[in-house]
């Protein structure tokens, strides 16, 4: 009997400590390929994704999974020019998605804003999507309504099983395993309508380097990542913020001075009543490091989206969008 078609991708990843090896890209790309197609055994799936974790996935290996996940997204017609791409895809907030005020105050200059994203885990905890209806960011059903009412809205969500309900099925081996895999990762770079700008929040400092050799891979044209709270698109602004901002083919690295510096107390002992979200943008409840979280947030966003050109003028742009905000959700 021969083997199974998936199984030499297990294999390579496999094999013993000193004859298993990483995948290429145009590897990557066909074993997802036919990860998606449901042509690999769930044992397989299980095997692949831990083998790639224990090995320590490669930009080469995450690239080559994006491409094969956005091979199977038919992408509308036509461009929405000038798009800011904005991830969601922790699983476990213990802090506010304070970011979505961030995204919404960003939208608030005209600049398009796409964010998309899992449900993540609620109880006990604070998951994005409840804060939509709230701050009135409206959700599509697809790709190409997404891209139809960016026409027209300045911020649109997009929920990941929407667009790609293989990939999302895949994040439930985060419950069965109890450890997150290569899913949780390339899901982030996704960017389902090839967006020019991108926002990337990571969960730890080494995942700078690797998305910013999946942005190269791409050819993303701008993408600017960093450490956030929680693995999301939110500056812990009690300490300084390093940003590696890839455009025009080459990186920098940004660094952002603390906004609240030691005040990672109160940040850790917040509510996590959706409310507050509302609370927070129409001004009625003050807290001051949240603020400082969403006006930091929107200046790195403004700076990855070429609205200011240095840290200091992109806290400056942030600060006063907030101050001059519509405070009506």
């Amino acid at each position: 009997m021969s083997d199974h078609p998936f199984a030499a991708y297990v294999r390579a990843l496999g094999r013993g400590p000193k004859l298993y090896r990483n995948l290429d890209q145009e590897e990557a790309c066909e074993a997802m390929t036919l990860l998606l197609a449901g042509e690999a055994t769930p044992e397989q799936v299980g095997a692949f994704l831990l083998l790639l974790r224990r090995n320590g996935e490669t930009a080469a290996e995450l690239a080559g999974m994006v491409e094969a996940a956005r091979s199977r997204m038919a992408q509308p017609e036509g461009r929405v020019n000038g798009l800011l791409d904005w991830p969601s895809y922790a699983d476990r907030h213990r802090q506010q998605p304070w970011f979505l005020l961030a995204a919404r105050l960003v939208a608030g200059t005209g600049q398009k804003v796409l964010v998309h994203g899992i449900a993540g885990h609620e109880e006990g905890l604070a998951p994005t999507r409840p804060g939509l209806d709230i701050l009135g960011i409206p959700r599509a059903v697809s790709l190409a309504d997404a891209a139809a009412r960016l026409a027209v809205e300045d911020i649109v969500y997009l929920a990941l099983e929407d667009f790609a309900p293989e990939i999302d099925r895949l994040f439930d081996y985060r419950r069965l395993f109890g450890v997150r895999t290569a899913v949780n990762t390339f899901a982030r770079d996704l960017n389902p309508l090839r967006a020019t700008y991108q926002v990337q929040g990571v969960f730890h400092p080494p995942y700078v380097s690797l998305h910013l050799g999946i942005a190269e891979r791409l050819e993303q044209p701008v993408a600017a990542i960093f450490k956030g709270v929680g693995g999301e698109v939110q500056w812990n602004v009690p300490k300084p913020c390093r940003v590696t901002l890839r455009r025009d083919g080459a990186a920098e690295e940004v660094t952002f001075p603390a906004l609240a510096p030691g005040r990672d107390h109160v940040w850790r002992e917040e509510d996590l009543a959706p409310s507050h979200l509302a609370e927070l943008w129409q001004g009625t409840r003050r807290m001051p490091v949240p603020e400082a979280a969403v006006i930091g947030t929107a200046a790195i966003a403004l700076l990855a989206c070429g609205r200011a050109s240095t840290a200091e003028a992109a806290i400056d742009a942030a600060s006063a969008l907030w101050e001059g905000r519509d405070r009506q959700p």
